[in-house]
């Protein structure tokens, strides 16, 4: 019995090992770099990491799941755009944030926009796939609201 116990916390262990692993970029010009060599969308995430309830259940229920972490590595490049009130951010991150929130006309958090991006002459431009928050029944059905996004 205790062989099975072990095993069933190594197999969950590793789900939870899977989630901790992804890479959240926060420089919106890196990540569509990475977009740009993996032909992948952004995933951009915007929250109030710190302070916003809808945001903290979002990421408990979804988006720190493995079920997510499978999607996201196989479809999307992640980008969080967070607009934190206790933790310090870089003025750098702090600009590119708010620019990004009026360019798509964030009113709310959770927000997360799923677009492709592509830039040229330093100009980029953002062709929005779908935009969706938090999803009331997991992980799955986030995914499922969003792989509709993806077939456009």
């Amino acid at each position: 019995m205790k062989k099975i116990i072990v095993a069933l916390l190594l197999f969950a262990g590793s789900f939870a090992a899977e989630a901790q692993e992804l890479v959240w970029e926060t420089n919106v010009t890196k990540a569509l770099e990475i977009s740009n060599e993996t032909k992948k969308p952004l995933l951009l995430f915007f929250t109030g990491s710190d302070w916003c309830g809808w945001c903290i259940r979002l990421q408990k229920e979804v988006l720190k799941t493995p079920e997510f972490a499978a999607w996201a590595k196989e479809n999307v490049v992640l980008v969080e755009l967070d607009y934190p009130r206790r933790a310090v951010q870089t003025p750098e991150i702090k600009k590119q944030n708010n620019e990004l929130q009026q360019i798509f006309g964030i009113q709310g958090f959770p927000t997360i926009i799923l677009v492709n991006g592509t830039s040229k002459d330093g100009k980029v431009n953002f062709e929005g796939l779908g935009s969706t928050g938090y999803v009331a029944g997991g992980p799955a059905a986030w995914i499922d609201t969003a792989n509709e996004f993806l077939k456009k």
